[in-house]
């Protein structure tokens, strides 16, 4: 090893995602140091996938970071949680004041937020990186979403966009905010996911069980939908998907055990939208649609026992497909909408300022969620940079009222006919409500203040002005102190 540090980053772990950005680094005209806790590794790939390319191969932390020129860029690609906290404390003996630690794993936020706070009182930069697209995307271009002690930045910003997905030549990565913000950003981005990817199963169901659809005209009614408003990523590997046979000729996805996995990103951006106090009601239903999935067994045994309607279907059945396709859509309006309405709440909540043009501009490619359709939030964000939710722009506004009326049948049909809809039905709840001028929660709080004289507001009284009503003629005055769950 020469004594001169000749590296422009290191990649600590070697698995399908640090392998791709070493390689994909390396190709854009940087000098990559990697190490891996298994040594071997580093020489499987230096004599395997990266043969020929400038890529330094290291065996030990303290040989890895000296082959690195200052500030020292180290970039982990290891497992989310404990791991990254034991490659940090591995690596700090090593490290000078300024030098920067990039974590580039799906770590959850709180925990990126104290490794920026620890790591500054230690004089060492820290970059929580949220990174999307798979090994795919980490090889030609992924979605970078990074975040933490801005002092970074300048330092790591020329190879983030130049590795990262290109849109109109514009590089899918910007900061995003202070401390824990870029993974938030991503597991926004998962839980988004999740969503979308729900959806497009439940569209799958309705038009496969209930109008008895086959794979090759479900291909070729995606490839349709990837032309118009639909066009993305998901809905296009969907197609290819459908159209993708077995040895023995028949479709391969109706041979795949109903049974989906989750790595738990969804989960906790349900988790913190319940703590934000925020209705993200449709990763919700996407998330429990997983985990009723799971539970396979069960299913079996209820379906012989509990009963529910044939699906039948009367009508014409082209119009229903397109029917089909607008309710995808205007569900995929309210889950962006329930989306941004999280992050703009985060940002309120954890003193952060996002720029949510910027955001979609960062999805729009290289992720898993990268479609036409971001392009239009960037551009509802440009049109009214201080917009207080998606639905009440213009674009998305019409584009709603015109599908309501098929995404209402579709919700009505599935429900006739037994086919669930949770992620569909919940979109159109949570419009409902959220249009609502007045909803029952009236009659909820007089019913707090009748068991608990958890008290309640009048509508011809100012706000915050709680009042308690003794119900019964024996409760007494005494209210209980006002709280918001």
């Amino acid at each position: 090893m020469s004594a001169e540090p000749t590296a422009d980053i290191g990649v600590i772990g070697l698995a399908v995602m640090g392998q791709n950005l070493a390689l994909n680094m390396n190709d854009h005209g940087f000098t990559v140091a990697v190490f891996n806790r298994t040594t071997s590794k580093v020489d499987d790939f230096l004599q395997g996938p990266a043969k020929g390319k400038k890529l330094i191969g290291t065996h030990s932390i303290q040989e890895f970071i000296q082959t690195l020129k200052r500030p020292r860029r180290i970039m982990l690609m290891v497992k989310a949680g404990y791991p990254v906290d034991e490659f940090i404390d591995h690596c700090l003996p090593f490290l000078s004041s300024g030098d920067i630690i990039i974590d580039g794993g799906n770590s959850l936020f709180t925990d990126s937020t104290r490794r920026c706070k620890d790591l500054k009182a230690k004089g060492i930069i820290f970059i929580g990186t949220g990174i999307s697209g798979g090994e795919e995307g980490a090889r030609n271009g992924p979605s970078i979403m990074p975040g933490g002690n801005i002092d970074g930045w300048s330092h790591v910003k020329d190879i983030f966009q130049g590795i990262s997905a290109k849109v109109d030549n514009q590089p899918c990565c910007d900061w995003v905010g202070d401390e824990g913000a870029g993974h938030y950003v991503k597991m926004v981005h998962n839980g988004i996911e999740y969503g979308d990817m729900q959806l497009i199963c439940e569209a799958y169901d309705l038009l496969k069980t209930g109008l008895g659809v086959n794979a090759d005209e479900l291909h070729d009614i995606f490839t349709e939908w990837n032309k118009q408003a639909l066009n993305s990523y998901l809905i296009e590997i969907t197609a290819h998907i459908f159209a993708h046979k077995d040895q023995d000729g028949q479709p391969l996805v109706e041979k795949i055990l109903d049974v989906a996995g989750q790595k738990g990103t969804g989960k906790w951006t349900v988790i913190n939208s319940l703590d934000l106090g925020i209705p993200l009601t449709l990763i919700s239903e996407a998330v429990f649609a997983r985990c009723l999935s799971a539970i396979k067994d069960e299913r079996v045994a209820a379906s012989k026992v509990l009963k529910g309607p044939k699906p039948e279907f009367h009508g014409d059945k082209k119009e229903f497909i397109d029917a089909i396709g607008k309710a995808l859509y205007a569900s995929k309006i309210i889950s962006y909408a329930q989306g941004f309405m999280l992050m703009k709440s985060a940002a309120d909540d954890y003193k952060w300022k996002l720029n949510y043009g910027s955001v979609a501009l960062m999805w729009r490619g290289g992720c898993i969620i990268r479609s036409a359709f971001l392009g239009k939030i960037k551009e509802a964000f440009d049109r009214t940079p201080g917009l207080q939710n998606l639905l009440l722009d213009s674009y998305f506004c019409q584009e709603i009222n015109a599908a309501q009326a098929s995404w209402r049948k579709v919700v009505s049909m599935g429900a006739e006919m037994g086919i669930p809809t949770p992620c569909f039905s919940t979109a159109l709840s949570f419009y409902d409500g959220y249009r609502s001028a007045r909803l029952p929660a009236n009659l909820l709080q007089a019913q707090r203040d009748y068991f608990g004289a958890h008290t309640y507001e009048l509508i011809d009284r100012p706000r915050n002005e709680f009042h308690h009503t003794n119900w019964t003629g024996t409760g007494g005055k005494v209210s209980s102190s006002s709280y918001n769950a």
